[in-house]
């Protein structure tokens, strides 16, 4: 298996069981350089069974993966040299503070930028004189992320990076990543929201009981949601007015008053409500989070 210059991750046919467990099976993915990928999927879908995998920590039962063209397990060490990584539960010595943790890990490294460093604490609004011990979970997960953003690696593996964070610091955190993106480093992030990565993510691939259900780019994802719109008319329409436009999953119309559920564009149904005098159009943004949950219903929901 060759990777391409453009590719940060290739893996194909990645598989991995535990005894007769399931963690993840038959994933091939590529992810190019420079992009945010967003690695979506409820806990125990085998999200972090991936970013383990690809970081050699566990091996494969079958299949490979490669990072920046090398194999993950036969160059490890020098993968690892270009990587920032953040476990979904880390284990910090308590008795270290923030900053002796850092210093720790950056003595390991070969790049090390101090000023971005001390950037990032400031922006997560960060106390590094504190010991880690004393830190609230959310605090813990700051000084967890700036050790796997500080040296500015190629490649930042993030296991659920903005559990326990708050809002603003949530998007704060989101808002670095894209500034990594932009300077041409690679971000592949795991989350069970999709909405949390929505305006951060390339794309995302949403992972359902190990394997991959899907691949596709926001704006993908976006044209195929549904659409919740709502129009009051100045008088009563026909419902036959909007039976069989392109689009329109289901209409609901009490005297002159209309409820349209719509897939992707909407250029139809505007069109046919043109006839008539509109009074009020209410529309709700396309629901992600509702494609997203459509891969983790029962088979049963569906036949």
């Amino acid at each position: 298996m060759a990777a391409s210059g453009a590719e940060a991750i290739v893996t194909t046919g990645l598989t991995k069981f535990y005894g007769k467990n399931r963690g993840i099976e038959d994933v091939s993915l590529h992810v190019a350089k420079g992009e945010v990928f967003g690695f979506l999927g409820p806990n125990g879908a085998g999200k972090s069974t991936m970013i383990r995998l690809l970081l050699d920590l566990i091996r494969p039962s079958r299949g490979a993966a490669q990072i920046f063209g090398r194999d993950t397990h036969a160059d490890s060490v020098a993968i690892r040299r270009s990587l920032g990584y953040l476990p979904g539960e880390p284990a910090w010595n308590p008795d270290l503070t923030g900053a002796e943790l850092l210093d720790f890990y950056a003595g390991l490294r070969e790049r090390h930028d101090s000023s971005y460093r001390t950037e990032l604490a400031e922006r997560l609004d960060l106390d590094l004189t504190r010991r880690m011990g004393q830190l609230s979970r959310g605090n813990k997960q700051k000084v967890g992320l700036v050790q796997a953003l500080m040296h500015k690696p190629d490649l930042i593996l993030l296991d659920e990076p903005t559990s326990g964070l708050d809002p603003l610091v949530q998007h704060e955190v989101l808002t670095v990543l894209r500034e990594a993106a932009t300077e041409g480093r690679t971000v592949f992030l795991s989350s069970h929201v999709l909405s949390e990565v929505e305006h951060v993510a390339d794309r995302v691939g949403i992972i359902r009981e190990g394997r991959l259900a899907v691949v596709e780019t926001i704006e993908r994802l976006k044209s195929r949601a549904l659409r919740s719109i709502d129009i009051r008319f100045g008088r009563a329409v026909p419902a036959g007015a909007f039976e069989g436009l392109p689009g329109v999953k289901e209409v609901t119309v009490r005297e002159a008053f209309a409820h349209f559920t719509v897939e992707g564009s909407i250029d139809a149904l505007v069109k046919a409500a043109s006839q008539f005098e509109v009074l009020d159009i209410v529309s709700k943004d396309a629901d992600l989070e509702e494609i997203f949950l459509t891969y983790y219903r029962n088979d049963e929901a569906s036949a």
